[in-house]
């Protein structure tokens, strides 16, 4: 136990107030994994808690105080005892009641595994855990199963349904049977939940080790084609051809390339996951009976950004995905002069170049391929590494934004940067014109 922990557990215990460890940390506990995240439930109500901690802050309506402590920037969550009374909006209860015991607060948690407590009586931790609903069991077993009704829990909140799916994930779990019938039954209710909470539980999917297991159940259990029904239509889409490399269906393949995708960067690995997905918008059969899907990098790019607002991703995060899927198909060819590399270092962004790396080896795996890289695509690395040393930016021209002013007698404004750019097109053809004496000549000629 870490110390600052046991100390507010005591200052609140010796305030005479009921106090419990609770949640995840718990269950981290339980099977001897290091806690990273303490949550604790107590009887004291918030403006109680925030007397006796005056660094601690208070600014929302369920009872959560949050105390921080000298440790990587951590916040101590503790929460009132409490009930919650209906749920129109299938997410936040419509009324929040003080509860009086423990017990009470347990009830209202989503799975039973979440539904454990440690309380701290007579200056020390207990033992056992207070476990009214079977969690240590479910632990034992593996199984995530809602507290009580499973239709009621998911109807209460609906995150719960995709919350059901990254517990399974992240701690390799099954399903209980009556909570996957629930599941099935209310999955469209996902759809009234905001994209941003669901994209924080699709990515700690996304980041787990069991990353594809997670997305396969989340498409058999009914959800995945209300989160991400572009991927979910790809799994109706044959690759299996003559002339084609692949074994699986494009869905399966999208998932199987995350997978193997060596980056732990949970952008790249969802770029990864949804780099063919426009193949299900551009798919054809020629004569000869070859499957085709021409063009299918500029589709997926596009459903890619329309799918990153929906989650609403950051505008970085966005054109990273963006860049990342449409400029996949890249070739690498023994062949492959300077220019060519320079122009794919331009599409795909000099930040970007090793986690496309990252992607062709997952999509070389993901599609049965038992090489992470071909001789060719070492090659490739190797032509980057060569011409780095040359001009990629227009900062790197040896003429800049003032001499463009100062020579053609201008102003700031667009039309500096559109000479600029230009200019910036002939070194990319041939990085021999950037010197001084050839960039103001051309520059004369504007």
């Amino acid at each position: 136990m870490d110390k600052q922990i046991l100390a507010i557990l005591e200052k609140i215990s010796k305030a005479g107030f009921e106090v419990a460890i609770v949640g995840g940390a718990v269950r981290d506990i339980l099977v001897k994994k290091e806690v990273t995240d303490w949550d604790l439930t107590t009887s004291a109500k918030p403006e109680e808690i925030l007397k006796l901690f005056p660094n601690a802050f208070y600014n929302n309506q369920f009872g959560t105080v949050g105390i921080p402590i000298k440790k990587d920037g951590w916040t101590v969550q503790v929460t009132t005892y409490r009930s919650e009374e209906e749920y129109s909006d299938n997410r936040h209860p419509d009324k929040v009641v003080w509860g009086k015991t423990l017990e009470e607060d347990l009830a209202r948690r989503d799975f039973t595994i979440n539904a454990m407590a440690f309380p701290y009586l007579d200056g020390r931790l207990q033992e056992k855990p207070t476990d009214p609903f079977g969690g240590q069991e479910d632990l034992k077993n593996k199984v995530v199963r809602t507290v009580g009704n499973a239709n009621e829990r998911f109807s209460e909140d609906a995150l719960r349904l995709l919350r059901a799916i990254r517990f399974c994930t992240s701690l390799a779990f099954d399903i209980e049977d009556e909570t996957k019938r629930a599941i099935l039954k209310n999955a469209g209710l996902i759809s009234k939940i905001s994209g941003e909470r669901v994209r924080d539980e699709l990515f700690k999917i996304i980041e787990s080790e069991n990353n594809a297991e997670g997305i396969f159940l989340a498409k058999e259990v009914g959800i995945l084609k209300y989160i991400l029904p572009e991927l979910e239509d790809c799994f109706t889409v044959e690759q299996k051809s003559p002339k084609r490399h692949h074994i699986f269906d494009v869905g399966t393949h999208c998932v199987m390339s995350m997978k193997f995708c060596p980056s732990k960067d949970i952008i790249v690995r969802f770029a990864t996951m949804l780099h063919d997905i426009g193949k299900a918008k551009v798919a054809n059969i020629t004569e000869e009976g070859v499957r085709t899907f021409y063009n299918h990098e500029v589709a997926g790019a596009h459903q890619a950004v329309e799918i990153a607002n929906r989650l609403h991703l950051s505008r970085d995060e966005r054109e990273k995905v963006f860049r990342l899927v449409r400029w996949h198909q890249f070739s690498v060819s023994e062949n492959q002069t300077d220019k060519a590399v320079r122009r794919f270092i331009v599409n795909v962004g000099l930040d970007n170049v090793e986690d496309m790396m990252d992607l062709r080896i997952g999509d070389r795996l993901g599609g049965g391929l038992e090489e992470p890289e071909s001789w060719r695509l070492k090659l490739f690395r190797k032509k980057i590494k060569d011409v780095l040393t040359k001009p990629f930016t227009v900062s790197d021209l040896k003429i800049n934004g003032r001499d463009v002013m100062q020579t053609l007698k201008i102003k700031p404004g667009p039309k500096v940067g559109k000479i600029l750019a230009k200019l910036y097109e002939e070194v990319l053809e041939d990085d021999k014109k950037n010197t001084r004496g050839y960039l103001n000549k051309r520059l004369k000629e504007f």
